[in-house]
This record gives structure tokens, C-alpha cells and sequence, in this order.
């Protein structure tokens, strides 16, 4: 019907276990807002947005809809593709001919770069069009918001994998595991494995973030002083660390030169490989990778709960009239926890990273603070305890 709003929802970058409940949440809330048209998915993210390739999802089952919120990956798919202002300008003509007045961008900082070039060129392209900003990273990077939805899930898997791998390490001392933890520039997943120690002696022993540079000299004396005592050690080292002079202490880089996407591929293989080289001990490593983004059986109930939350409040600050916003989590109580949405410029959060803070990392380098474990505690859900003989 002329007159009816139009909207389409476009992922970007990685996916995580909750991204889909993100866009349940703007489904469900769509079709509840009076006097809406139609609502589509760009498949593939950026690829499918300019390509025009959408498919409706106003008409989607209800039922198929509410299983979204439990379902990891993107329903609709994603794309790590660039968007250039040549291309943004021919999607808007395209957006405006289509009669969509409501654009959803759910993704990281760098999808909400897009997001915010595309708001500020519809002021003049396209004024009616709607841009609005939907937080998604397990690397909990963005700007502004509390956290990201996907992060606290991925600190969950995390620190489960690390209890558990920590457990195994007890009891087969082999001695010395290093777990390498998802995070390009910013060590939130590696410093949330803090939550699996129920116990001084617990796994894990050693933290590494990429905030804090360490010299494989260090590491190799932190390993060796932890084995000394325990006859043990498990590390964990974030995927994006480095040594201070910004080397990945040999690692073979993926895309190297490109800033927005190199990373190691090997980091934790090639620590392990340090560490017996120059302390004579056995060492091996773990790379959960992909795994700890996207598993459906580690979720957070706190982290799907929000990152539904968002999509809604979406939807919601759009039927209000608001464009050029990312959706944003504010913490309102800790203990209990309790947090709401609100709305802040897209400028604000569009190509900056969000790191650790340097107060929130021990003083020796190689552990968080307390401050971060509160901070990160909440949001991962309870992390069971593992009983155990105290035999070992």
C-alpha cells in the first residue's frame, strides 16, 4: 500500500549465537507496529543489500520466527564486504525507488561505519530513510554501549572451555596448555576466562591480552614459575596479541597489511612451540576459533535475552521517527543484574574500538582485576562449579 513504511535488515560481519535473536526481535516487533508494509532480509549481508537480492520476512511463520531466538549463524546471512560511497549513493536511489524507509544495520563497529555513511548520506539522497544501528561483536569493541550483544556468550563458552580444559590439565598434567581465545584487537573474550577458577590453583593461570604486550621471554618465565609450583599451566593468550614491538611472535598473518582484517592463524601453536623451545617443557595448544563465536550450546540466557531486546528497541526507535542511531545497553544494577536500551549517535561508535581498560588488568601483565570479573560475571550467565576429589 502507498504510504506504508518499508524496511530491510542487513547483517555484517562475523555471526554469533545470538545474532539471530537480534532479528527475531525486529521481526516480531515489526509486524506488531500498526500500519507497517513489508519488511525484508538482504541475503549475505552488503553482497545481497546492492544486488537487491531480499527476501520478505514480514510473512515468515510465527513459529519459525520465535525459534530464531535460539538459533546461531544469521538466518538471512552476512558478508564482511565493503560498501563504497559510489555504491552507497546507487543503493540509496535504489532504497528510495523501493519505498524502504526503515534500514536496520546489525554488526561491529566497522558495520556501524557503514551504517553511519549511509545516515549521513540519506540527509541528502534519501531524507525519509531511517538508519538504525544494531549492536552485535563477541568482541566487545563497540563504543558507548555497556557491551555487545554476542560478547557475553562467547565469554561463556569460553570460560567453560578454560574450566574444563583446566580440569583435563589436573588431571594428565601435560604440563602446560595454551588456549588461544577470539579477539582481533581487544582481549574482553580472553579476560572473561577468568570465570572459570573456582579455586586459587585453578585453570586459568595465565592471561594474555592484547592491551598489555608481553615479550615471549616473559611468558616463557610466567610458565615456568606457574609449573615450578602447580606442575602445571594453562594460558590463555587472545588471537590478536602481540609483543611489544607489535610482531605476533611468528605467527603466520591472514590478509597481512590489511589492517581490517589481519590476524593470526596459528598464534597458540606457535606460543606452544615458544614455550618448549626456551623452557624445555611439553606444551600444547587449543583453538576453539569458530567454535566459541557461534556455539548454540553454550548461550547465554542474558546475552539472547538483550540481544533480542535490541532488535525490538530497533524497530521501536524507527515507528518513533530516530535515524542515525545505534541501539545501546546501559547497566542499571549489577547485583541483581539489570540493564536497559537507549539510543546513541551512530558518529559515536562507527570505525573506533573499544578496549580493555588498562585499570581493569593486573599489574603483572598476565590477569585481570576484580573489577573485571564483576563486570564480565553477569553477563556469561552462571558458570557451574566442577566438584572434584581433593586428591589433586
Amino acid at each position: 500500500m502507498p504510504g506504508e513504511s518499508r524496511a530491510l535488515v542487513v547483517h555484517g560481519g562475523g555471526p554469533t549465537a545470538v545474532l539471530n535473536a537480534s532479528l527475531a526481535g525486529i521481526i516480531e516487533a515489526w509486524i506488531d507496529a500498526p500500519g507497517r508494509g513489508a519488511l525484508f532480509g538482504a541475503r549475505f549481508g552488503v553482497d545481497g543489500l546492492v544486488a537487491g537480492d531480499w527476501i520478505e520476512l514480514s510473512g515468515a511463520d510465527a513459529a519459525a520466527v520465535r525459534a530464531l531466538r535460539t538459533a546461531p549463524g544469521s538466518a538471512i546471512g552476512s558478508s564482511r564486504v565493503n560498501l563504497s560511497e559510489a555504491a552507497a549513493a546507487r543503493l540509496l536511489a535504489e532504497l528510495r525507488l523501493q519505498r524502504v524507509d526503515c534500514l536496520f544495520y546489525t554488526g561491529g563497529n566497522g558495520s556501524m561505519g557503514t551504517a553511519s555513511m549511509l545516515a549521513q548520506l540519506a540527509q541528502r539522497e534519501h531524507p525519509e530513510l531511517r538508519v538504525i544501528g544494531v549492536p552485535k561483536t563477541v568482541d566487545n569493541d563497540l563504543m558507548v554501549t555497556d557491551h555487545s550483544p554476542g560478547f557475553g556468550s562467547a565469554a561463556r563458552f569460553y570460560a567453560l572451555a578454560t574450566r574444563d580444559i583446566g580440569e583435563d590439565n589436573r588431571a594428565l598434567r601435560s604440563p602446560v596448555t595454551v588456549v588461544e581465545a577470539i579477539g582481533r584487537n581487544a582481549g574482553w573474550v580472553a579476560g572473561a576466562t577468568a570465570l572459570a577458577r573456582q579455586g586459587l590453583d585453578d585453570a586459568p593461570h595465565l592471561i594474555y591480552l592484547p592491551e598489555r604486550p608481553p615479550t615471549i621471554e616473559t611468558i616463557c618465565q610466567d610458565v615456568a614459575s606457574r609449573v615450578e609450583r602447580l606442575g602445571r599451566a594453562v594460558v590463555v593468550a587472545c588471537e590478536g596479541l602481540r609483543d611489544p614491538d607489535g610482531n605476533p611472535f611468528g605467527a603466520t598473518l591472514d590478509r597481512a597489511g590489511i589492517a581490517q582484517h589481519e590476524l593470526a592463524r596459528n598464534l597458540g601453536h606457535v606460543l606452544a612451540e615458544g614455550i618448549s623451545t626456551m623452557t624445555g617443557l611439553r606444551a600444547r595448544s587449543e583453538k576453539p576459533g569458530l567454535l566459541g563465536r557461534s556455539c548454540s550450546f553454550a548461550v547465554s540466557a542474558v546475552d539472547a535475552e538483550e540481544s533480542y531486546r535490541c532488535g525490538r528497541a530497533a524497530v521501536e526507535a524507527a515507528v518513533a521517527g530516530s535515524g542515525g542511531v545505534m541501539v545501546a545497553l546501559r547497566r542499571v544494577s549489577s547485583d541483581p543484574y539489570g540493564s536497559e536500551t537507549f539510543l546513541t549517535p551512530l558518529a559515536a561508535v562507527a570505525n573506533v574500538e573499544r578496549l580493555v581498560p588498562d585499570g581493569w588488568i593486573a599489574a603483572c601483565g598476565s590477569d585481570v582485576t576484580p573489577e573485571f570479573i564483576e563486570y564480565v560475571r553477569p553477563l556469561a550467565s552462571p558458570i557451574e562449579d566442577r566438584r572434584r576429589f581433593g586428591a589433586i
